[in-house]
């Protein structure tokens, strides 16, 4: 390319430049001159015809309503889920409301997971409780010194809900033979710092419980398991 081709091409950058900030300024150049928005043509964007500048706005316009309708959509799609999840936790709390004895608290617990949430892979982890032979087989009963919670010391500092992957070693504590299966697990911490210890819910598929979800919920099942355990009388 010789310099006068380079220097042409500059200048047309920039006569075009100056063309769209004038037509930016003036909006309504084109309800002036009619005539000359009918004559602009603009390629179609899905062949090789042109249309008219009008008719491409038409189409912009068209593209642009179909997005809202389908970010819509998921918005209802959304609101309905919800709608659906604070049902289920209501039901959930009224299982527990009442003091019950400790193991009719834990087994109303099991039966909201399993009925109202389809947590059919649930682990239940009571910290400092006693063995005790009537506690349904989700429940794990270790002392506070147990090893085993070492792995999960930066979940109870934390004192929030954590969704994505596990440890094998933490799988298998919390869900036995099964926990190898799990793709991905939510963990979480019940009562201050984990006083009371922790629920584990599973699922094989990877995505079911992923670290970028909302753990509201989780956090909210969580005080009322915790309410629902402290204030449980001993059977």
């Amino acid at each position: 390319m010789t310099t006068r081709e380079a220097r042409g091409l500059a200048a047309v950058d920039t006569e075009e430049e100056s063309i769209a900030a004038y037509l930016q300024r003036n909006p309504e150049f084109f309800e002036r001159h009619q005539a000359v928005l009918a004559r602009l043509k603009l390629p179609h964007s899905r062949g090789g015809s042109t249309i008219s500048l009008v008719e491409r706005q038409i189409e912009v316009l068209r593209e642009k309503l179909a997005g809202l309708e389908n970010k819509l959509a998921e918005l209802v799609r959304v609101a309905r889920a919800n709608d659906a999840l604070a049902e289920r936790l209501h039901r959930f709390t009224r299982r527990l409301l009442g003091a019950v004895p400790r193991n009719e608290a834990i087994a109303r617990i099991e039966a909201g997971l399993r009925e109202d949430f389809d947590a059919f892979h649930a682990a239940l982890v009571l910290v400092g409780a006693g063995a005790d032979p009537g506690l349904p087989s989700f429940v794990r009963t270790v002392a506070a010194d147990d090893p085993q919670l070492k792995s999960f010391e930066s979940l109870f500092a934390s004192g929030k809900p954590r969704c994505g992957q596990a440890r094998d070693s933490q799988r298998e504590f919390l869900f036995g033979p099964e926990g190898l299966a799990m793709g991905s697990v939510a963990l979480v911490p019940l009562g201050e710092r984990g006083s009371i210890g922790l629920l584990a819910l599973g699922s094989a598929d990877r995505d079911r419980f992923h670290p970028g979800m909302s753990t509201e919920f989780l956090s909210r099942l969580a005080d009322l398991m915790a309410d629902s355990l402290s204030r449980a009388p001993a059977a």
